[in-house]
């Protein structure tokens, strides 16, 4: 009886850190670096594959718990992990500096394609507009509705959304649900498989390396124009440039 009562008081005992360590929190974060744009950095928990992006001030906010590594990555910065760790967690709160990346482009070349425009390009249907759910909402909250005439209407709903704030979240809701929409489209096209032995994406930073590219414009607009060997090619490119932020990026 006696043994029985001391392992029940050793369980109750375990179960706050138990409940700790399980625990999920919301914690704010800030990156910040030597350049002036900090706005649509892609944060990502390597467990969840959770993601957050950062707005202009480089503030974030993503669900963790202690633990956890966030990966941080974006056209124009070094990849970089960062380890949630206990004050990380208990204070709800972290500062994480990443690295730019200088490009210097040897030589531009403007070519003016006549077939290329925003129709072939999958932007402007050929028929006729075709709404997503961030679109219409969108379109709803900014669109006047003005009737001028014997009947005359007027709208203030787009003024007073644009007021509250409530068109600047929908606009970063529909970025959100675009960047979506190709990841699904770069996943099914590209497995983890084909990133990490052929590409020789570390494993470890095949998600970062998944959003990395979608924010390549040039590579999207192969993508919309069902071009496969061009993708290949630019992945290819995409790959080698990645691979050596990384290797920048633990000197």
């Amino acid at each position: 009886m006696t043994k029985n009562i001391f392992l029940l008081l050793s369980l109750l005992a375990l179960l706050p850190s138990v409940a700790q360590e399980n625990a999920l929190k919301n914690i704010k974060g800030k990156v910040y670096s030597d350049f002036s744009n900090l706005s649509d950095i892609n944060v990502i928990n390597l467990r969840s594959e959770k993601y957050a992006v950062t707005n202009h001030d480089g503030y974030f906010t993503i669900q963790v718990k202690e633990g956890d590594t966030l990966l941080f990555t974006a056209v124009n910065v070094h990849p970089r992990k960062a380890a949630i760790g206990c004050e990380d967690f208990e204070s709800e709160k972290m500062y994480v500096k990443l690295q730019s990346v200088v490009n210097q482009l040897k030589e531009v070349v403007i070519v003016n394609y006549k077939n290329i425009n925003a129709v072939a390009l999958g932007i402007i249907p050929a028929d006729q507009k075709k709404f997503t759910p961030g679109e219409r909402r969108l379109n709803t909250a900014t669109r006047l509705d003005a009737q001028i005439g014997l009947d005359t209407k007027f709208s203030l709903d787009p003024l007073l959304n644009a007021i509250s704030g409530r068109t600047a979240m929908l606009k970063k809701a529909l970025e959100t649900e675009e960047k979506e929409t190709w990841l699904h489209r770069v996943i099914d096209l590209y497995n983890d498989d084909f990133l990490i032995n052929t590409l020789k994406i570390p494993i470890d930073y095949v998600k970062g390396f998944q959003y990395f590219i979608i924010e390549n414009k040039s590579f999207l607009n192969t993508l919309a124009l069902n071009n496969k060997s061009m993708s290949d090619f630019l992945l290819g490119q995409l790959a080698t440039k990645f691979i050596e932020n990384i290797a920048n990026e633990k000197k």
